[in-house]
């Protein structure tokens, strides 16, 4: 891919994901400019759940920590992660954090296939 080819692709992306300071492969930059055309079609407002369980420890003796990962593609090009755990003793927590720039959906789909 030529530079002026790839810098259109960028600038494109860069209309819908965060690419300051992201060095793209010509591959990268392709698969972004691909998610950033289909994502209404293929992504938008797709969400997926997962929950595990499993038994820890810590100074007060055994426990079950049972986990939920919530997976959001967002109105607007981007993917929303929740996060929240609840221990048997009644501890909990919970952490969110959107993901709307290039390495990190390229990130987030590595670590996803």
């Amino acid at each position: 891919m030529d530079r002026d080819e790839k810098k259109k692709i960028r600038n494109h992306i860069g209309e819908h994901l965060d690419v300051s300071g992201a060095r793209l492969t010509d591959d990268e930059a392709v698969f972004l400019r691909d998610f950033v055309d289909e994502y209404d079609e293929l992504h938008k407002g797709r969400s997926e759940t997962r929950t595990r369980s499993y038994d820890g420890w810590s100074s007060d003796g055994k426990h079950t920590r049972e986990e939920t990962f919530t997976e959001t593609f967002t109105d607007d090009v981007g993917i929303r992660t929740d996060y929240s755990y609840r221990d048997d003793d009644g501890q909990g927590g919970e952490s969110s954090n959107e993901i709307k720039d290039a390495r990190g959906i390229l990130n987030w789909f590595r670590d996803h296939r």
